[in-house]
């Protein structure tokens, strides 16, 4: 991976959107070699996926936290994440070293929505014990 590798994966992450010719002009190559070079990254895992970026609040949920969570003894990484899928509130879960098993972002309509979303994890998907943080603002540094 060269400078130039590196400046197509900001670019990209600033706007998956952008056309190969902008791409091309924002690191001084031609289209189709900045296409060759962006190709060659999806193949080789190095761009997972390109993706939109959401507002949740536009989608009528524009309260978003992070809730910790503490599995309970016996309930497996993969029966947590089981439990997860189909939940809306629900944006992502990373499984985390420290003394919490899984960091949850969540987009919930409201406070009540939250504590729902929290109760599910606790009654449900198998938390022992959660921690939650409101968000307050997110900023990107790519």
């Amino acid at each position: 991976m060269d400078k130039i590798d590196l400046r197509i994966l900001s670019l990209l992450q600033r706007d998956g959107r952008i056309s190969f010719s902008a791409l091309g002009e924002g690191v001084h190559l031609s289209a189709n070699a900045a296409a060759e070079r962006v190709r060659r990254m999806q193949a080789n895992g190095t761009i997972r996926s390109i993706t939109a970026n959401v507002n949740p609040a536009k989608l009528g949920r524009p309260l978003e936290a992070q809730i910790d969570v503490k599995l309970r003894q016996g309930v497996s990484a993969a029966a947590f994440e089981k439990a997860l899928q189909g939940v809306a509130q629900i944006h992502s879960a990373t499984l985390m070293t420290g003394s919490f098993d899984y960091a949850v972002r969540v987009a919930c309509r409201d406070q009540d929505d939250l504590v729902s979303v929290t109760e599910y994890l606790r009654n449900k998907a198998g938390a022992q014990e959660t921690y939650s943080r409101v968000i307050l603002r997110e900023i990107s540094v790519a």
